[in-house]
């Protein structure tokens, strides 16, 4: 997973009574390679459904279109009654960006998504939030005016012509709001008081909108208005917050209740300790906090990295150990456990789909070394050669961390932090090369398996043995420059880490150069079975090169150990 772009689709349905309708639209859903649910809200009252998937955008795209289709052939609007506002059978569909795409990335297919409904479907499609062609409808409430009710009118005037689809009133379907928005984090902070009041207070001290400001008395006082009748408003210390005090009579606590609209603004661990600040300003302490919903590993390792470098600690640790800082400086397992498998959106994807290819990295080092020995001709020397330049890596990135805590330089954490990330992001790299190697390989073993009956099976066949051909060589020659990459922490390890550790820069160089060995020889193999010489001479060439500059940097670093070792003797 690593890499892969990831979305989240948050489709309200104007159904909440009739499970078996809500199941069919799911089961479209289900239905597209790649998409997992991750959960299925329904409402009575609201009658409406809120559902939440998660994949790479192009199979949400399609679940997305699956689902709208099947909404509007069991949906029937014009019998629809709820408490909550609504236009159409699939009322929203907002996308949302979680990992490894941008904003405008997202916006882009939103608006594809859109296209597509009323390309396909016939669909009405208003645009919103970041997805709008106009401001104005970047409000949802905006968009939604008049509701269904309303509907048929607003389609009559010009400003309410759709963004997709057509200007005429479908009184089964009605319309649908398809936008692109932040991540929302719904988060609590537990208090160590009952009080609801000192908990708004605190709320109102950080949420955006902030408190009314009032003449004389802050609480009795008289509202200050503007011009035109509204509140004057004392806004808050943090961006992109909403937040409210409530009590919780299942843990007898009151609760900072908070939505965080933009994590890019204001993170989990800001919104946390701007809550401690101002807690301890009111005489009240902070003993905890909840995660409700889900959060993107992304937000879990940048908390994990802020309360590090408050302890001027390296932040150049794994992902388990960041998420496990996290947990205990937000206090997130004060009311229950917090479950990672549960609570963070990758690794529930991972969970969901329940592993049903398990990865070599997921094994113990004696289950991969047995792996490797049996019959089965992968995992072979490319995924070895990727092990040990991960190894080699790993070790250099331990020299940094060891070098970071050293007693006596307290001074130098941040610049040997800097140092633990860089290794960090190259073991990353080669780890999850480690399977990808042998998933080139397993390509390549299909395509010689496909059919040669026919002229044109036997065409086919040989143009999808030169594709996988060429990605078995691609695959070890990024081994190659990521082993060769890494190598640069060794050196510097070497040159200026704990003199202690030494030597252990020195395996990891050996490492990293078996690495970039190992994986040239699977370049070479694959090199002879590939039809497009130039591709072949440019690939040869590149390895070569990699080649010697690892043979030429272990020599220096290994030179740079031994004369460190050999001083340290004297």
């Amino acid at each position: 997973m690593p890499g892969e772009q990831l979305i989240e689709c948050v489709p309200n349905f104007s159904e909440g009574n009739d499970l078996s309708i809500i199941k069919q639209i799911t089961d479209q859903i289900e239905s597209v390679e790649g998409v997992t649910l991750l959960d299925v809200d329904p409402g009575k009252a609201t009658n409406r459904t809120v559902v939440t998937f998660v994949g790479p955008p192009e199979p949400v795209l399609e679940a997305a279109v699956r689902a709208a289709r099947k909404a509007g052939e069991l949906i029937d609007m014009s019998k629809h009654k709820g408490a909550h506002p609504r236009f159409g059978a699939m009322d929203v569909c907002p996308l949302v960006p979680v990992a490894n795409i941008t904003m405008d990335e997202t916006v882009v297919y939103a608006r594809k998504l859109a296209q597509r409904l009323a390309d396909e479907l016939g669909m009405t499609i208003y645009c919103y939030e970041n997805a709008a062609f106009s401001e104005e409808r970047r409000n949802l409430a905006y968009v939604r005016a008049g509701e269904y009710e309303g509907l048929k009118d607003k389609l009559s005037r010009p400003e309410g012509k759709p963004d997709f689809g057509p200007a005429v009133f479908n009184p089964r379907w009605g319309a649908t709001a398809v936008g692109a928005r932040d991540f929302l984090v719904a988060y609590n902070v537990n208090l160590n008081t009952t009080s609801v009041r000192r908990a708004n207070a605190i709320a109102f001290d950080i949420r955006e909108k902030g408190r009314p400001m009032r003449e004389g008395h802050p609480i009795t006082g008289k509202v200050v208005r503007d011009q035109h009748g509204n509140p004057v408003m004392i806004p808050g210390s943090l961006k992109c917050v909403k937040a409210i005090g409530w009590y919780i009579k299942e843990y007898g606590i009151a609760q900072i209740s908070i939505n965080l609209t933009n994590l890019s603004v204001t993170p989990v661990h800001v919104a946390f300790d701007e809550c401690v600040k101002k807690a301890a300003e009111r005489g009240v302490r902070v003993t905890g906090s909840e995660l409700v919903g889900l959060i993107p590993l992304r937000a879990m390792l940048d908390a994990g990295r802020y309360f590090l470098r408050k302890q001027q600690r390296s932040t150049g640790v794994s992902d388990r150990e960041l998420i496990k800082i996290a947990v205990k400086s937000l206090g997130l397992n004060d009311l229950y456990p917090f479950k990672p498998e549960e609570k963070i959106i990758e690794y529930a994807i991972e969970a969901r789909k329940g592993k049903k290819q398990p990865r070599l990295i997921d094994l113990s080092v004696q289950d991969f070394v047995e792996e490797t020995a049996s019959e089965s001709p992968a995992p072979g020397g490319g995924s070895v050669s990727a092990a040990v330049g991960a190894l080699g890596a790993a070790l250099a990135t331990m020299v940094a961390n060891l070098s970071s805590h050293k007693a006596g330089w307290d001074e130098r954490w941040e610049e040997f932090s800097n140092w633990a990330e860089k290794g960090k992001a190259h073991y990353v790299e080669l780890l999850r090369l480690i399977d990808e190697d042998t998933r080139a390989f397993n390509q390549l073993m299909s395509a010689f398996g496909l059919p040669q009956n026919t002229e044109v099976q036997k065409a086919e066949r040989r143009q999808a043995i030169q594709s996988a051909t060429r990605g078995a060589i691609e695959v070890p020659l990024q081994v190659m420059q990521k082993a060769l990459e890494s190598m640069e922490v060794m050196r510097a390890m070497a040159e200026i880490g704990n003199p202690s550790s030494v030597s252990d820069a020195g395996v990891g160089a050996i490492c990293a150069r078996s690495a970039v060995l190992g994986a040239m020889l699977n370049v070479k193999i694959n090199c002879s079975n590939l039809e497009d010489a130039d591709f072949v001479n440019e690939v040869l060439a590149k390895g070569q090169a990699i080649e010697r500059q690892a043979r030429e940097l272990e020599e220096t670093i290994l030179q740079i150990v031994n004369q460190k070792i050999a001083a340290g003797q004297s």
